[in-house]
């Protein structure tokens, strides 16, 4: 699975491994919000490893230990990560309300989708990225460092550095310049 390669969902393991991402994610979605240090506990649980994150749920994704992040990545509600595959996402990077990024996807053939075997592709957001919200990101898409997607965009195709793109298929509207001085 993690290499990309076809791979059977309903596989013992992956199964107790997503139940573990999906008990994880409840009780991240359960707290209330003035038990930040349970939380944190949850978090570093979901991913592996301490991540300096700031998720308003709920929030749902996969397996977790498969999202890589940067420091200060920020996720709104009702985000949803499908992390099959690895997922890096760098820092200061901004996730709007709804926002879904897929790694997991399926064959174009009929014949293949039929044996239930499922595959994925990975996913990189580079840092100070912004998506906004409603948009979908696609299973092998990179996103370039500093770059907006426009809400409810569907982005099927690499986007460059620093740009604002948009759109159903999300494509490059302008370049954006840096307003820091």
């Amino acid at each position: 699975m993690l290499a990309g390669l076809p791979y059977d969902p309903t596989d013992p393991t992956l199964i107790a491994e997503r139940l573990r991402a999906q008990t994880l994610c409840h009780e991240l979605n359960s707290p209330t919000p003035n038990e930040a240090a349970k939380r944190a506990g949850v978090l570093n649980q979901l991913f592996g490893k301490p991540v300096v994150v700031d998720i308003t749920p709920p929030f749902f994704c996969d397996y977790g230990y498969n999202i890589d992040l940067g420091d200060n990545v920020y996720f709104n509600v009702n985000c949803v990560v499908l992390d099959v595959v690895r997922i890096t996402i760098g820092s200061n990077t901004l996730f709007g309300p709804g926002v879904h990024i897929y790694a997991a996807t399926h064959s174009m053939s009929r014949a293949q989708r039929r044996t239930g075997l499922e595959f994925g592709k990975p996913v990189t957001i580079e840092d100070d990225v912004w998506v906004a919200g409603g948009a979908i990101v696609c299973p092998g898409v990179v996103i370039g460092r500093r770059s907006v997607i426009g809400a409810g965009s569907v982005v099927v195709n690499d986007i460059p550095p620093d740009v604002f793109a948009a759109g159903n298929p999300c494509r490059v509207i302008r370049t954006i310049a840096d307003l820091e001085s």
